[in-house]
């Protein structure tokens, strides 16, 4: 069923406008990315691994292999699925690196893991063992199908890097897939899971199996989704996307990760079974929640108390909860979009939330992580304590572990991954979508490559070279997305000709020769952008950007302010860039104290003005908290309301 059997990649439909190039056509060199795939590598899932061994969160599989006492088993209920999200982090890494230290550690963790699975394919820590609730007694809550998911997905990520492995977790897969099929098909429970993730989980194991039954299977369970077959929860059957069929519903609603996972798994379907009518109905939902449901950052998800989506425009930066796994599902579903359609809108959101969101969650070193992403930070954030676990939301800074810790997990299978959401190719050419300094090559039937190497110090820098590494005497197109946020000022060099592009695709159709090159020039100065008046939230405030960038504005940059809340910025002159670094204007202002917050003369209600700052540094959005605790701010309020100081007042 593989649109391209010998690619090494997550996502690899049987047809749509493009197919992706994985990690065997795709390699990573340098540069930003190229630095976080090392540090992800050789940090954090050594990182990863220490804490799942230390909260027996694979020890786990020993007790049930064992006949252990389930009274011993540790972490909560989806505890499963983060060991299953390691294993395709480091099927991933493997393939990309060929690491023979970590096969080793990888194949341990596969046979501790298939020694618990029972003889007719069920695999689950937490449920059906003496002393345990019942196999599938908890589908709201249980998370049993949403960890097979989970485990299907790390056996493709096995399969494509390593084909011919004797470790046995394609064989532990298909029988636990099986075992879905049996226990959900048309003539068993006639249910779903509370955490969508199977769907997409199954489509892609059909993908890699070539076994028919697991996308029939997917296909039931998204047609079953919608229809108040899970119970009723205090947060409403929206939480599980249980409130209205797929094929209805006209917007992302509920818990943001369920949300993505599942519309996701809704194209995966529509791609394979040719469904023109679902696929329709997750690009209008795509649609709106982009424009209506999305943070500047690309992040998703406003409410904390469910994680979930907030209504139309409630999009409140203290209140962002913006949790990493929302991301990395709306990376994946805008990716399987683009695959579909080819529509540039889509790269343009997988960069946003790349370099906003899911480069924001780990530190510098990669062993600690944000779950949430706020977009304001009131107070200054206390560090966590290194040696045990945080509350998944309640950590003001980023944290080595979490009680619920799939984020860092989530995080790791995408940064070993990500080669495999660069490019993608079709029988005219390449695409590039993302920019990074690498080379990526498309293997023909016929024998011919086509090989590009891509030269850049992106997103600090706006040129992106693009040299062929490859003859050929047939004519082939190159296609460069030029980004949204570039809509005025890009440039496409082309026999050392430049020519303004406007945002979208840029295509160039020839016969391409060893040496030609292609130069995109992206304008990079920074800029203030504008929220909708419908988000009252940030209404008279703006936001900074340079390229990708969303920029902040932290309190440790600014001496003698202790909150960022104290700063107006000065919207009448632009930001500018000096050595690299971001600088704004900005005005310090005091409040009036009153015995109510609440007047009738706006005069009185005015800060009053106490400084001035000509030059206050931003720093990129994902970089900030790496200095220790602090206050920041995205959204910035501006200084044009404000009273001019009085005579003789500073």
């Amino acid at each position: 069923m593989s649109g391209n059997a010998h690619s090494a990649a997550p996502v690899l439909p049987a047809q749509g406008r493009l197919r992706p190039l994985g990690l065997r056509d795709v390699e990573i060199t340098g540069g930003f990315w190229g630095e976080r795939q090392s540090i992800n590598g050789a940090a954090t899932l050594q990182h990863i691994e220490h804490w799942l061994e230390r909260e027996g969160w694979i020890r786990n599989f020993d007790l049930t292999a064992n006949g252990g006492d389930p009274g011993e088993r540790r972490g909560r209920e989806f505890s499963d699925s983060e060991v299953y999200k390691f294993l395709e982090a480091m099927a991933w890494e493997i393939g990309r690196t060929d690491d023979a230290e970590l096969e080793s550690r990888f194949r341990a963790i596969v046979r501790r893991v298939g020694a618990a699975q029972q003889p007719d394919g069920y695999l689950n820590t937490r449920f059906g063992r003496p002393g345990q609730a019942p196999r599938w007694s908890d589908l709201e809550w249980g998370h049993e199908l949403y960890c097979v998911g989970h485990l299907l997905q790390a056996a493709v990520a096995r399969a494509r890097t390593r084909p011919d492995a004797d470790d046995g977790l394609l064989d532990i897969a298909c029988r636990a897939a099986d075992n879905v099929c049996r226990t959900f098909g048309p003539d068993g429970i006639d249910s779903v899971c509370g955490h969508a993730e199977i769907e997409t989980a199954l489509v892609e194991f059909a993908r890699a199996t070539g076994q028919e039954r697991y996308l029939t299977q997917a296909a039931l369970f998204v047609d079953r989704r919608g229809h108040g077959r899970l119970a009723d929860v205090e947060f409403g059957r929206e939480y599980f996307q249980d409130d209205q069929p797929v094929r209805q519903a006209t917007v992302l609603r509920g818990h943001a990760v369920r949300a993505n996972y599942l519309a996701a798994g809704a194209v995966d379907v529509a791609v394979e079974l040719k469904d023109a009518g679902l696929l329709d109905a997750v690009r209008g939902q795509w649609r709106n929640t982009v424009s209506r449901r999305t943070y500047v950052t690309g992040g998703q998800g406003s409410r904390h108390q469910d994680e979930a989506f907030g209504g139309d425009w409630m999009l409140p930066p203290d209140r962002a909860y913006s949790e990493t796994c929302a991301g990395i599902g709306s990376v994946m579903l805008a990716w399987r979009l683009l695959l579909a359609d080819g529509d540039p809108r889509y790269a343009d959101l997988i960069e946003r939330t790349l370099f906003n969101v899911v480069s924001t969650s780990p530190a510098a070193d990669g062993q600690s992580f944000f779950y949430t992403n706020t977009l304001h930070r009131r107070e200054l954030g206390t560090t966590p304590d290194t040696d045990r676990p945080s509350l998944r939301a309640a950590a003001s800074l980023r944290a080595p572990w979490f009680e619920v810790s799939c984020c860092p997990t989530n995080v790791a299978r995408t940064l070993a991954s990500l080669s495999a959401y660069v490019a993608t190719c079709d029988d005219d050419g390449l695409q590039l979508h993302q920019y990074l300094s690498g080379t990526v090559e498309q293997h023909l039937a016929d024998g011919r490559s086509r090989r590009v190497r891509i030269t850049t110090q992106y997103p600090y820098d706006g040129q992106i070279r693009v040299r062929v590494d490859s003859d050929d005497e047939h004519p082939w197109s190159l296609s460069l997305r030029v980004p949204g946020w570039a809509d005025q000022g890009a440039t496409v060099t082309v026999d050392g000709v430049p020519r303004p592009v406007a945002a979208g695709v840029f295509t160039e159709h020839r016969a391409w020769r060893r040496g030609d090159e292609m130069v995109l020039r992206l304008p990079m100065a920074p800029r203030f952008v504008h929220p909708d008046s419908r988000i009252d939230a940030v209404r008279g405030c703006v936001a900074v950007e340079r390229g990708p960038l969303v920029y902040a504005l932290e309190s440790v940059d600014v001496p003698g302010v202790a909150s960022v809340d104290d700063l107006r910025v000065d919207a009448g002159r632009p930001p500018r860039l000096l050595d690299g670094q971001v600088l704004v204007r900005c005005r310090q202002v005091r409040g009036q104290e009153h015995d109510w917050p609440y007047r009738a003369d706006a005069v009185e209600s005015a800060p009053v003005p106490v400084d001035e700052f000509d030059d206050v540094p931003l720093v990129p959005y994902h970089a900030w908290a790496n200095r220790g605790p602090s206050t920041m701010r995205v959204w910035l309020p501006t200084d044009t309301a404000l009273p001019e100081p009085a005579p003789g007042q500073p």
